[in-house]
């Protein structure tokens, strides 16, 4: 703050001086290095002295012999300086995500009220706030007010299971949508997965084009209130390099191979990553006996694990803490799809003696009144795991922001 101009542009220059080098070090001769380097040595000496025209004079000659070391080089100009930059700092961010943290948004509830999934609530647009709010609230807290309404009669396309044809789809894998599917128009695309959207009048509208033969009729509001995006959370791909997973953190995985996914999801599941608390290590043994979960008959005593059991505070969304799976998963569902945690008495035995990554975990929600997870569809093999999940980066109003625990 209180060093003279002079001195900092004769700094600037000796940093700059320095960084010449590196970036032209390889079409550099030796000797032009080594004339840089004493030019250099020589403006520090200046510069320590406090003799302003010493500096003048030693700039003069470093600056010099910068210039006439590529005479023949056009000058980088402010265009390709920038998209070096950029280009530097894009490789810099994926090796990041490749690597060490990678960002993933929740994209279900099976997590409340640790983590948010995408929530949908019916609001009429007459009740909407001002646009200054809903954009603060939109920065804020990830809400977004939607509305959507069908432009024309359309028929609604059906599954084999006689079911409207709606999928869950990624955008640039990274933001998921629902589209519903016609028999005489492209598919319809909605603001968000199709849970929220069956929240905020999808159901009704499937219910109104059932009772129309299929049609889907022009006017009809599809989606009608607000979408709170998913916590989008930074997950850590590094540590399960050097440590072993631990019973009670919360850690994302893959669903590649885990078949009982896949036959619940069939598509869907292909290249997804689901966010689960780890409830159970190789050689474990789990068990439910509502509200408790026990790990090789006793209670679990992981802090994470014992918030659920407890139900108390936010955790009273599961008042009977961990719970059985639902048998009416399986209604509509092929005779083969089995379930692992269903019955009083059903327990799941983690393999711990297996060849290199397939040793197995459990993965459990924190709703476990909402969630798919290893009682449904069982173990998750060593080599899904991508990593514990670290902090929650946005929303900040939520309560979540921060370490995950």
């Amino acid at each position: 703050m209180f060093t003279p101009k002079w001195k900092q542009e004769a700094l600037h220059l000796v940093k700059g001086a320095r960084k010449f080098v590196h970036y032209k070090r390889d079409l550099l001769k030796p000797g032009q290095v080594e004339e840089i380097e004493s030019r250099r040595s020589d403006l520090l000496a200046a510069i320590k002295s406090g003799d302003r025209p010493r500096v003048d004079e030693a700039s003069k000659q470093l600056r010099a012999s910068c210039e006439n070391s590529l005479p023949n080089e056009k000058p980088v100009g402010w265009l390709e300086e920038n998209v070096e930059v950029m280009f530097v700092a894009i490789v810099i961010a994926l090796g990041l995500r490749a690597y060490y943290l990678q960002p993933f948004r929740i994209p279900t509830g099976s997590m409340q009220p640790t983590l948010n999934g995408i929530i949908g609530t019916p609001l009429a647009k007459e009740e909407w706030p001002s646009f200054p709010q809903r954009m603060l609230e939109k920065v804020l807290r990830g809400r977004s007010y939607v509305r959507v309404v069908n432009d024309r009669d359309r028929q609604l396309a059906v599954t084999q299971e006689g079911r409207a044809d709606i999928r869950d789809v990624q955008m640039m894998h990274f933001f998921s949508r629902s589209e519903i599917h016609f028999t005489d128009s492209k598919p319809l695309r909605l603001p968000a997965p199709s849970n929220p959207c069956i929240q905020l009048g999808l159901a009704d509208a499937i219910r109104l084009a059932g009772m129309n033969g299929g049609k889907l009729p022009a006017g009809t509001v599809i989606c009608e209130g607000t979408i709170d995006t998913g916590d989008l959370v930074l997950v850590d791909k590094f540590s399960y390099h050097f440590r072993k997973p631990n019973r009670g953190e919360v850690f994302v995985f893959d669903t590649l191979g885990i078949r009982g996914i896949h036959e619940r999801s069939g598509e869907q599941a292909a290249g997804s990553h689901y966010i689960k608390r780890l409830c159970g290590v190789p050689g474990d043994t789990l068990s439910i006996q509502s509200p408790d979960l026990l790990i090789d008959g006793k209670i679990a005593r992981e802090p994470g694990i014992q918030r659920v059991i407890r139900g108390e505070g936010a955790f009273q969304i599961n008042p009977n803490g961990y719970v059985l799976a639902d048998p009416r998963e399986l209604i509509g569902r092929g005779k083969n799809i089995s379930q692992y945690l269903a019955k009083p008495g059903d327990a799941l035995t983690l393999t711990a003696t297996a060849r290199p990554g397939m040793r197995e975990y459990a993965a459990l929600g924190d709703n476990t009144g909402n969630s798919l997870d290893s009682r449904y569809w069982g173990p998750v093999k060593e080599f899904n795991l991508v990593g514990p999940a670290l902090f929650a980066l946005w929303p900040v109003t939520t309560g979540h922001w921060g370490f995950i625990r």
